[in-house]
């Protein structure tokens, strides 16, 4: 299908509209108001992120995607409270935070697992160091466990598991203390295609049946189109807020929904706003500086 037959991707059928206006009618849990980010360097002040303004509201899926360099990272690192914006302020139902809370649970790309601690240690580790007794910490990991599907698991140490059960763990372990936001940073990135959609699947299904609210950040367009109920554009140096796209797709989320036409809509949109004309100049401007033609590299009789 070519872009111009592509529907509008501003556009929302009627069910999806209608899921909008009942998200917009609950209470904000996250709200972002003018944060900046500044660092010192050799080379003297770079400003990472600038003016970022936007809200989460409960149960709302939220993906934040940009070009590299964006500070994608940098913000969902403020919004965990291992950075601290330069500017601005985070509040979490309507309290300004300051620093790590347990009311946001993180997700890093790597798993963060205790080696020496097993499946069910590592997911009660959180609960024992907030003062829940050993028996309700492990009676609560168990719930969390089965939650994500490695109950047959619990006994079992990260170095048994695959790359997708590490990560599993990861979440059962974030989303133990209850949060009111859980922020994923790049979760699934480190992950093969396959396992990839399947956890896809089995962060929606726990979305679905769990009390919270998600940030997730990605690099990958098809990630975000197919989890996001919004999706943060970001643009760089410095990072601000591009865009807010809502997603014209229903829930929950199928392979199918990938070859949606309002599903291609929103990913030619995406590419619009990352890969702008003045990457094409970029590349050019590289060409000229580095001018090896293939047949500088690969012999004839190769090819």
């Amino acid at each position: 299908m070519s872009a111009a037959e592509l529907p509008d991707y501003r556009e929302l059928p009627p069910d999806v509209a209608a899921r909008f206006e009942r998200i917009n009618k609950r209470r904000v849990v996250l709200e972002v108001q003018d944060v900046g980010k500044t660092f010192e360097s050799r080379r003297g002040t770079v400003e990472a992120l600038r003016g970022i303004n936007f809200s989460v509201r409960k149960r709302e899926f939220i993906c934040v995607i940009g070009r590299s360099g964006c500070g994608k990272s940098t913000l969902i690192r403020i919004l965990s409270g291992l950075e601290n914006p330069t500017s601005g302020r985070l509040l979490v139902d309507g309290k300004e935070v300051h620093g790590p809370g347990p009311d946001r649970g993180m997700v890093f790309q790597s798993y963060t697992l205790f080696p020496w601690l097993t499946v069910k240690h590592n997911v009660m580790f959180g609960l024992q160091c907030t003062g829940s007794p050993r028996w309700h910490a492990e009676e609560d990991a168990m719930v969390w466990i089965r939650m994500v599907g490695l109950a047959d698991f619990a006994d079992h140490y990260p170095s048994q598991l695959s790359g997708g059960m590490k990560q599993r763990v990861a979440i059962a372990r974030a989303l133990a203390n209850k949060p009111r936001v859980l922020l994923m940073d790049e979760p699934f990135g480190a992950l093969d295609a396959q396992t990839r959609c399947r956890m896809q699947m089995y962060l929606q299904e726990i979305w679905q049946n769990v009390e919270v609210t998600i940030v997730f950040i990605t690099h990958d367009l098809d990630e975000a189109i197919y989890l996001a109920d919004r999706i943060l554009v970001l643009d760089a140096n410095p990072g601000r807020v591009q865009e807010v796209i809502n997603v014209p797709l229903p829930r929950m989320r199928t392979p199918e929904h990938l070859l949606d036409v309002r599903f291609l809509a929103v990913k030619q949109r995406l590419e619009q706003l990352i890969h702008k004309p003045e990457d094409e100049q970029e590349k050019e401007d590289a060409e000229d500086l580095f001018p090896i033609e293939r047949r500088d590299i690969i012999a004839d009789e190769v090819l």
